[in-house]
C-alpha cells in the first residue's frame, strides 16, 4: 500500500485561502445562528433574519465575490432550516415566508456584488496610488542618475517590484542592435528586435502579436530609441499594468537620451574648447611670435653683414636685443605649451606628478633666478618658519611664481613683495605690487589666455595669468586678484593643505 502523495506547493498556496474563506463565511454563519436561537424567545422572525442579513454584510466586504455569493446562500439556507416554520425542515408553509427568503437572497446577492465591485475599484486606487507613487520616485532617482549603468538598474528594480515577470531589458548598441548582456532564447530576442523595429509596443491586448505571453515595450520615442523591455506572463485584461509599463518605459527612455544629449553636448563643448584652443594658439603662433622673429633676424644679419663696420657699442646693442628677443620666445613658448597641456582634454587622464615639496626651497629657488633679473632689487621676501610641506609638482609652482613676479617687475616701477602664510588649512603665497591697480571690470578678463588688462603698449602675449590659473587649478587651489589699498595689486595663489604630513622617512 503505497502512501498518500503530499500536496504540491502550488496546491497548497491555492488550498490555503480557499479553507480560510470557508472557515470565515461558516463562523459567521454560525455566529448569527446562535445569536438567533439564543434571542428566539425576545425577537421576530424578522430581526433574526436581519441578523443573517449583517452576517452577510460582513462576509461581502470579507471574503471573495464566490465565496461571499455562496455564504449568501447558505444563510438564507439556514435562516429557512432554523427558524421559518416549519423548522428544522427546508419546507415553506406560506408565500409569505417565501417571498421574504427570496427577498433575503436577492438582498443578500446584491449586497455581496455590491462590495465586491467596491473592493475591485478600491484595490483599483491602491495599485493606481502605489504606481504613481512609483512613477514619482523613479522619475526623482532618474534625474539624479550620470551613467546609463544606472538608469538600467533603477528601470530593472522598478519593473521587478511591480510585475512578476520575468523581466528583461536591454539598451541599443550604436550599430541598433539590442545589448542583453546574456544569453536569451531567440523568441524572446526576436520580440524585441520587432518591438524596435515597429516602435511600438506588442503582446496580449496590443493588438500586435496577441498570442504572446508576453509584453514587448521601445524604451523612448521612434525618433529617439534607446532600447526594449519584456514582461512576460502578463495578463490581456490588465489594461492599468500595461499603461503603467508603458509610463515606466516613458520615463527611462527619457533619462537615457537626457544622458545621450549631455554626453553629446560635452563632446560638443569639449571640440569647440579644442578648436578653439588651437586657433587662439595659431593666432598667438602668427602674431606674437613674427615680431621677435623679425628683430633677431634684424640683428643676426646686421651682424653676420655689417659686423666689421660696425662699432662695439652696436655690436653690443644688436647682441643684447637678440638675447632678450630670445629669452621673450623661450617664455612665450614655454608658457603656450604648459597652457596647452593643462588645458587639453588628456590633462585629466594624465595627472600631475606631485611629490612633497618645501615651498621655502620653491619659493627661494625662483627668487634667486628673477633677482639675475632684477638690477633695482625691489623684491622681498616675508617667508614664516616651520611651514608645512605641500603635495604639488615643483616645476609647474615655480613656473607659476616666476611669471608673477615678471609680470610685477613687468608693470611696477616701485617694491614687490614676496609673502607665503598658513591660513584656514590654506598655504597663501601673494606677490603685492604698487603699479597701476587693475579695474574691477578687468580682473576677470586678464587671467583669459591672450587678453591682457593694460593699456600702456608694454609688449606681452597675455598668457602668464592665463597659465598661472591653470596651474593652481590643476593643483586644486585658486589664484585671486585684489587691489591694494594705497594703489598697487595683490595676486594671491592658494594651495591646500594635506592634514596629514609625511614623516621624515617618507621623503625621498
Amino acid at each position: 500500500m503505497h502512501p498518500a502523495a503530499a500536496p504540491s506547493p502550488a496546491s497548497a498556496s491555492t488550498l490555503g485561502p480557499a479553507l480560510r474563506s470557508a472557515a470565515l463565511g461558516l463562523g459567521l454563519l454560525l455566529l448569527a445562528t446562535v445569536c438567533s436561537l439564543a434571542l428566539d424567545s425576545q425577537i421576530s422572525l424578522t430581526s433574526e433574519a436581519m441578523l443573517y442579513v449583517l452576517a452577510v454584510v460582513l462576509a461581502a466586504y470579507t471574503l471573495e465575490p464566490l465565496p461571499s455569493a455562496l455564504c449568501a446562500l447558505a444563510a438564507v439556507l439556514a435562516f429557512n432550516f432554523f427558524f421559518v416554520p416549519p423548522r428544522f425542515t427546508f419546507a415553506v408553509d406560506s408565500h409569505e415566508h417565501l417571498i421574504a427568503l427570496l427577498t433575503m437572497l436577492v438582498l443578500a446577492l446584491v449586497i455581496s456584488g455590491l462590495a465586491a465591485q467596491l473592493r475591485r475599484k478600491t484595490e483599483s486606487a491602491r495599485r493606481s496610488l502605489l504606481r504613481a507613487q512609483q512613477l514619482q520616485e523613479l522619475a526623482g532617482e532618474l534625474v539624479a542618475s550620470t551613467s546609463s549603468d544606472k538608469v538600467v538598474a533603477l528601470g530593472q528594480a522598478a519593473l521587478d517590484r511591480v510585475f512578476d515577470g520575468p523581466n528583461t531589458l536591454a539598451l541599443r548598441r550604436p550599430d541598433g542592435s539590442l545589448d542583453f548582456g546574456l544569453s536569451l532564447g531567440d523568441k524572446l530576442q526576436e520580440g524585441m528586435d520587432c518591438c524596435m523595429r515597429e516602435a511600438a509596443c506588442l503582446g496580449p491586448g496590443t493588438g500586435r502579436w496577441p498570442g504572446l505571453n508576453a509584453w514587448y515595450l521601445p524604451l523612448g520615442s521612434k525618433e529617439a530609441l534607446q532600447g526594449a523591455v519584456c514582461i512576460e506572463n502578463v495578463d490581456a485584461a490588465d489594461q492599468q499594468g500595461r499603461e503603467h509599463a508603458l509610463a515606466l518605459c516613458s520615463l527611462l527612455g527619457q533619462a537615457l537620451q537626457r544622458l545621450q544629449m549631455e554626453r553629446a553636448a560635452q563632446a560638443s563643448q569639449h571640440e569647440a574648447a579644442r578648436q578653439q584652443l588651437q586657433s587662439t594658439f595659431l593666432a598667438a603662433v602668427s602674431h606674437d611670435l613674427r615680431t621677435p622673429l623679425a628683430a633677431l633676424l634684424g640683428a643676426a644679419s646686421a651682424l653676420q653683414t655689417q659686423g666689421d663696420r660696425l662699432g662695439e657699442t652696436e655690436r653690443s646693442r644688436l647682441l643684447d636685443s637678440i638675447a632678450s628677443e630670445a629669452h621673450y620666445l623661450a617664455s612665450l613658448t614655454e608658457n603656450t605649451l604648459q597652457l596647452v597641456q593643462l588645458t587639453s582634454a588628456s590633462h585629466a587622464a594624465q595627472p600631475l606628478q606631485r611629490s612633497w615639496e618645501s615651498m621655502e626651497e620653491i619659493v627661494g629657488a625662483v627668487l634667486h633666478r628673477v633677482r639675475l633679473r632684477d638690477s633695482r632689487h625691489r623684491i622681498s621676501l616675508r617667508v614664516p618658519k616651520d611651514l608645512p610641506l605641500i603635495e604639488a609638482d615643483p616645476v609647474l609652482l615655480a613656473q607659476l611664481l616666476s611669471n608673477l613676479l615678471d609680470n610685477a617687475m613687468q608693470y611696477s616701477p616701485g617694491a614687490i613683495e614676496l609673502q607665503v602664510q598658513t591660513r584656514e588649512q590654506q598655504m597663501q603665497v601673494s606677490v603685492k605690487d604698487r603699479g597701476e591697480a587693475i579695474a574691477p571690470a578687468l580682473q576677470a578678463q586678464i587671467f583669459q589666455p591672450y587678453a591682457r588688462g593694460d593699456q600702456s603698449g608694454t609688449r606681452g602675449a597675455g598668457l602668464g595669468l592665463a597659465l598661472c590659473r591653470a596651474i593652481a587649478s590643476a593643483h586644486g587651489g585658486s589664484l585671486h586678484l585684489r587691489a591694494r589699498q594705497g594703489g598697487g595689486n595683490c595676486f594671491t595663489l592658494c594651495l591646500p593643505l594635506s592634514p596629514q604630513q609625511p614623516l621624515a622617512g617618507e621623503l625621498p
